[in-house]
């Protein structure tokens, strides 16, 4: 049982490892991003990039990982909870 943020796909575990082997992709107008210490993968829609609070994410990532991820993965170190408390905010504008 859980929630459904829409505009948010959230993908399980085994989805991100038959990702990593090139059997799912991200749909059209989407994003892969990787979230929390579990490193869970949600799918946004690219216009969440142009919002500014979207934007400071973004900013701490870069402070974090300064575009050397070794994953190659757009991680935001940021709480799951804090992640989906945005991009829900972000889905009503």
């Amino acid at each position: 049982m859980g929630f459904h943020i829409p505009g948010i796909r959230k993908v399980s575990s085994s989805a991100v490892q038959a990702a990593s082997k090139g059997f799912d992709q991200v749909p059209k107008g989407y994003l892969a991003v990787y979230i929390g210490d579990n490193v869970r993968r949600f799918m946004i829609p690219v216009s969440y990039l142009n919002q500014p609070s979207f934007q400071e994410l973004l900013n701490q990532a870069e402070e974090e990982f300064r575009y050397d991820n070794p994953t190659g993965r757009l991680t935001i170190p940021c709480n799951e909870d804090e992640f989906l408390r945005l991009t829900s905010k972000l889905e009503k504008l």
